[in-house]
């Protein structure tokens, strides 16, 4: 772990909001998850809008950077920062929706499943 924390970047370039902050925490301890994990942020290839998220627990790769935001370590692929750059990510809990939503400005269009844009 001494290893990871030589490795940490100020001014994670998303954001996580107090609920998705809560959602998460509680997603760790359900899972059981050791500090070795942590959140990957990303992007891939597909979707139908072009790119798709990427959102789940990790472990630190080679090419990652790597945040703390809110004592939470948020890996990320440094190719992908450029995509990502100011998002916000959120956790909806109502009746009509109820998951984690992002709010991406260097998206120029976004597709109605809200986890696929281009850029």
């Amino acid at each position: 772990m001494q290893e990871l924390k030589e490795n940490i970047k100020l001014d994670a370039p998303v954001q996580l909001t107090a609920g998705a902050i809560k959602q998460l925490y509680k997603i760790m301890e359900i899972e059981k998850l050791t500090e070795e994990h942590g959140l990957r942020v990303g992007v891939k290839g597909g979707g139908c809008a072009g790119f798709s998220y990427i959102l789940g627990f990790d472990t630190f790769k080679e090419g990652d950077d790597l945040y703390v935001i809110n004592g939470i370590n948020v890996y990320m692929n440094r190719a992908h920062a450029i995509y990502l750059l100011g998002m916000q990510i959120d956790f909806q809990d109502g009746l009509g929706n109820r998951g984690f939503t992002f709010n991406n400005p260097n998206a120029e269009s976004t597709c109605g499943c809200g986890t696929s844009f281009s850029a």
